[in-house]
């Protein structure tokens, strides 16, 4: 086998100067220099260059903020105009965008950090909005999750789960990261959680964004996040907590219907919700099942599982309810997206308030991939709006091009028959 070796300047990647141009021409480079502020007076890196070039790592199959001096650093610099820093410059950056951590007391003694970060969070939302993936005064559904992320940094705390790690609050508009907060991993998935709903809620209409539905798992499931979610949406629905109160209800229950979910048959029920209120017409959907094992349950002495969703939905039938809280599991999916796309695996710092910060900007990466994607997938076969990063980066990225200096331009050369052509705007 004979081989010849083709001029250096030609990059497997060439793919990353369409991500380039669009991250430009939508004005994000303006956001982040206005809404951060200017990192240098003269010569320098901004944080616009910064993100943009960590952008620029995610999006070309990257990992890590290392991976621009070992593999990626040489071909972004063949971009015209692109400026960029090193992976310590770029650390740095992050770090600086950190802000201090909130101690919070329980009533038991023991303190637990919590990150606040405003200011990223809201830069995120107006990148949203300005690259047009949420429009101001219009209502949107919500949900909440808290997820381990497994760690062993030097302020990592042990979980629930007997690892150590961080417990971060993550808010989503459908497959959109609206806000993070980190917090200890040792923390209870109820303590503060009204206050951090609260923020992120308030940090939405900042902007304009409203609250049809929220949709929330049972670590939702307490009195006074309920109060916080019904004052910020028009409609809730929070799995409910097993508690003998709750059954004392169901055993008075003679109306069950039957209906078909996931081809699979359950009972189905409504019941007014007294627990916490006596004067809130909130409603408790139940759905039980046949146990495969046929043991009897401890609260009721029958052979049912039963689930419940709280909610004030009464137009929905209990077959809608049921199906309309199923479909949060999108959101869970978002931790496996960042863990595994956007770098929550690898996260690069040694303390939770500077990864928080590193979480938000790549939580904002990550949005700004959705909207890319779907642009690319108007043009490009074998790419749709919830392609995958890996994949993407195969059909897209992965082109081989060379930028050459012609007639007082720089010109774009692609060894591709590939519509790239299309997407230049």
């Amino acid at each position: 086998m004979k081989i010849q070796k083709i001029d250096k300047t030609i990059s497997p990647f060439a793919g990353i100067s369409f991500v380039n141009d669009y991250f430009e021409k939508t004005g994000l480079s303006q956001l982040i220099d206005k809404e951060l502020g200017s990192r240098v007076k003269l010569f320098g890196y901004q944080y616009s260059d910064i993100i943009k070039n960590l952008t620029n790592v995610f999006l070309s199959g990257g990992d890590c903020v290392e991976d621009i001096g070992t593999h990626l650093g040489e071909h972004l610099k063949t971009i015209p105009g692109n400026n960029v820093p090193s992976p310590d410059t770029v650390l740095r950056g992050i770090k600086e965008l950190s802000t201090e951590n909130t101690v919070y007391t329980s009533e038991s003694g023991i303190s637990y950090n919590f990150n606040i970060n405003k200011k990223a969070n809201k830069l995120n939302i107006k990148s949203l909005i300005l690259t047009g993936q949420l429009t101001p005064e219009k209502y949107y559904d919500y949900d909440y999750d808290n997820q381990i992320t497994e760690n062993n940094k030097y302020d990592a705390k042990r979980t629930y789960k007997k690892n150590k790690g961080y417990f971060p609050g993550v808010a989503t508009i459908e497959n959109k990261i609206v806000y993070v907060e980190n917090r200890d991993g040792n923390a209870n998935v109820k303590f503060k959680q009204a206050e951090t709903l609260q923020r992120s809620y308030e940090l939405l209409l900042e902007e304009g964004i409203r609250i049809n539905r929220s949709r929330m798992d049972a670590g939702s499931y307490s009195k006074e996040i309920i109060d916080v979610v019904d004052k910020y949406s028009k409609m809730f629905y929070i799995r409910a907590n097993k508690s003998e109160n709750l059954f004392e209800q169901i055993k008075e229950i003679t109306n069950w219907q039957t209906v078909e979910i996931n081809y699979i048959n359950y009972e189905v029920a409504s019941i007014p919700f007294r627990q916490f209120y006596q004067e809130r017409n909130y409603r408790l959907v139940i759905m039980r099942e046949k146990s495969n094992d046929n043991q009897l349950d401890m609260f009721t002495g029958d052979t049912f599982t039963y689930r419940s969703i709280l909610t004030d939905d009464w137009q929905s039938t209990e077959k809608e309810v049921i199906e309309y809280y199923n479909q949060r599991g999108g959101s869970e999916k978002i931790f496996d997206i960042m863990n595994n796309d956007f770098g929550w695996s690898h996260m690069p710092f040694s303390f939770l308030n500077e990864n928080a910060a590193f979480m938000i900007i790549t939580a904002m990466i990550k949005n700004f991939y959705n909207y890319f994607v779907a642009l690319v997938s108007k043009v490009f076969a074998g790419i749709n709006p919830t392609t995958r990063l890996k994949r993407f980066v195969f059909r897209f990225i992965s082109v081989a091009g060379k930028w050459v200096y012609q007639a007082r331009q720089w010109v774009l050369q692609l060894y591709t028959d590939q519509p790239y052509n299309e997407l230049i705007i």
